[in-house]
């Protein structure tokens, strides 16, 4: 599955909620999310709109890695 193209930040923080996430902290643009499924995790969210599609898969990626699941299992999980 591809991911999307127009997600804006606060729309990925409302989807990573689904795995724990919550908002910590807020500096400037940036959020940092953490979540302590499967041990503790921060991940920084831009509040951009929309978030660039190198940004987003990289964010993916990470948490991806911390849950142990592949980048297309997460995708279909949270669109």
């Amino acid at each position: 599955m591809k991911l999307p193209r127009n997600l804006s930040g606060k729309d990925l923080i409302k989807k990573l909620k689904k795995l724990g996430y919550e908002p910590t902290r807020q500096v400037g643009s940036h959020i940092r999310l953490t979540t302590n499924e499967k041990g503790t995790h921060h991940i920084t969210i831009p509040e951009h709109r929309p978030i660039k599609i190198g940004t987003l898969s990289s964010i993916i990626k990470d948490i991806a890695d911390h849950f142990e699941m592949s980048k297309d299992e997460l995708i279909n999980l949270l669109f």
